[in-house]
């Protein structure tokens, strides 16, 4: 076998961010590869892995999946049909190149929610799952009321701003840099101007989490071509390269939605002491913080960009909300955050737009949201899980 050579980005694609109930899931994710085979100038008999995430029934599963877009690949997987695993799906098509088990490894995530009635309600794909023994895949507690993601996060949130003094007001922030980068995202579902005023009078969902703290739910399919960087030279798009990553943690004091210590049914309280510069992540990227030129997260709410930041030792612990005072995460910012408008205002896509996004900046074809000499991006969550890219490999 080979020297291991790192994988790329080669190509991208996405059907956009909306609702588009009239349109088939397959026919969504036939639009998103299709444009990324025309971004690469591949031809789709090339393909030969698949890794699909969000299978049914809000997607389509791998098989299915592979019959419908007239794939015929060696090597195929497929995530748990939940939000978190986008960067789990890249770092293992990353893998499958470095191992030689593919040449060209197709990423795709298509699914629709507007299928689906409220998240909490029982016409929503997720609600039964909450019921099984340990409790739901947010950490819900069906049986005493939380039936959705947003009422754990509220709750870890509420432990956070008390442990630390923090305003819950300074939360607004995040929302106003993400709806001012969505404004110049033509792809974005939510464009309109917000101000200060406006998210202060938007309705609490569940305190201290207002409507505009949450995450808006759109239909989406975004397609992406890895390969190994040897290739990826040769294609028609600037390659995007991995410099490393890591993966999804998972202990008793991990949750989704909040940091380690703070989510339901945590196993202890604790003073948390994040990695930060120390996260393995960096050290394979042979970088730092200081390095990163944007920062894309998993904001389903706001309060996620504040820990992902303190993870990952932007910032203290509990100082983040004061850290981003200023513009300083907005585009012009000392780190620009989810520059596309996030989950919060690009729509909920799991992470495939900030994805999206970071190639574009990567490629320098942001357009009105270009960072100027831009060579490093990072995406990072609140659960650990990061990969840094870079316009050059390592």
């Amino acid at each position: 076998m080979a020297a291991r050579t790192a994988a790329a980005i080669a190509g991208i694609g996405t059907a956009g961010f909306a609702n588009m109930g009239d349109e088939s899931i397959a026919s969504m994710a036939d639009r998103a590869v299709a444009a990324a085979l025309e971004d690469c100038g591949l031809e789709r008999a090339a393909v030969d892995g698949l890794l699909v995430h969000i299978g049914s029934p809000r997607g389509l599963d791998y098989d299915e999946m592979a019959t419908l877009l007239g794939l015929e690949v060696t090597y195929a997987m497929q995530t748990w049909s939940h939000g978190r695993f986008g960067a789990t799906v890249i770092a293992t098509a990353a893998m499958a190149l470095e191992l030689e088990l593919v040449d060209y490894a197709l990423c795709v995530a298509a699914f629709k929610n507007s299928l689906f009635t409220r998240v909490g309600t029982t016409g929503h794909a997720a609600f039964f799952e909450g019921m099984r023994e340990g409790a739901g895949p947010h950490a819900e507690t069906p049986y005493v009321g939380l039936a959705a993601p947003v009422a754990g996060a509220a709750m870890a949130t509420r432990a956070y701003l008390e442990r630390f003094g923090v305003d819950r007001e300074k939360l607004g922030a995040v929302s106003l840099a993400q709806r001012a980068a969505a404004a110049r995202n033509p792809l974005a579902a939510m464009r309109k101007p917000l101000t200060a005023e406006d998210y202060a009078s938007s309705r609490y969902i569940v305190e201290p989490l207002r409507l505009l703290d949450c995450s808006v739910p759109v239909d989406t399919a975004v397609a992406l071509i890895l390969t190994r960087a040897d290739r990826a030279a040769d294609l028609a798009a600037p390659p995007v390269h991995i410099r490393g990553y890591q993966g999804i943690h998972a202990s008793a004091n991990e949750f989704i939605f909040g940091q380690p210590g703070l989510g339901v049914n945590q196993a202890e309280v604790f003073d948390y002491e994040p990695l930060g510069a120390r996260e393995p992540v960096f050290a394979r990227a042979g970088v730092g913080p200081a390095d990163i030129q944007t920062l894309h997260c998993y904001d389903g709410f706001s309060p996620q960009i504040l820990w992902t930041l303190e993870r990952f030792g932007y910032c203290p612990v509990g100082e983040a909300a004061d850290w981003i005072a200023g513009g300083r995460i907005e585009l012009g910012g000392q780190l620009p955050v989810n520059t596309s408008g996030g989950h919060l205002s690009e729509g909920h896509s799991n992470g495939w737009g900030q994805t999206l996004e970071i190639v574009r900046q990567l490629r320098g074809q942001a357009g009105e949201r270009q960072i100027p000499d831009i060579e490093l991006a990072q995406w990072a969550t609140t659960l650990g899980d990061s990969i840094i890219y870079g316009a050059d490999p390592a």
